[in-house]
């Protein structure tokens, strides 16, 4: 028996931070296994991107949770969702968690001075993409229907 949207929320087979964190460890490791590949010698610039990636995320983070607390809703993707989430960053992004998680994914690469974990991120970003994302779209699709699919015309998927 199928489902109803309403019901159950999307069918994500694997939880969005567990990507990021696997495709980091995977990055982590072939730093120090490897080969060491770095991004740069010159420190202070580096560090700088990352802090800049860094507070972007926590910034991201905060606003999309503090926007689902208000709303009532659970941030799990595999939650259902009652209604649309369409202000703050969901105005320029329809996934600015994923994208939060890309910036702490590139933050870690820089701020460790791993090419590696940066190459990897979107490499994250694609199983997410995968795994979570097109389920989400599916099933916010059949839950708000032309609602959505305006939603979805007018305001792109990441950035």
């Amino acid at each position: 028996m199928e489902d109803k949207p309403q019901e159950n929320g999307a069918r994500v087979r694997l939880p969005p931070p567990l990507a990021f964190s696997l495709c980091a460890v995977v990055g982590a490791v072939a730093l120090w296994g490897v080969f060491r590949l770095s991004i740069t010698q010159v420190r202070l610039p580096r560090i700088i991107a990352a802090l800049g990636c860094a507070v972007s995320a926590i910034a991201l983070f905060a606003s999309t949770l503090r926007l689902f607390r208000r709303s009532g809703q659970d941030p799990r993707p595999w939650k259902p969702s009652p209604e649309m989430i369409v202000e703050g960053p969901y105005r320029f992004s329809r996934n600015p968690m994923y994208v939060g998680m890309l910036l702490v994914q590139l933050s870690l690469g820089m701020a460790l001075n791993s090419l590696w974990i940066v190459l990897l991120s979107p490499v994250a970003l694609g199983v997410v993409h995968l795994t979570a994302v097109l389920p989400e779209e599916r099933y916010l699709a059949g839950r708000f229907g032309k609602g959505y699919e305006q939603y979805r015309r007018r305001v792109r998927r990441y950035f």
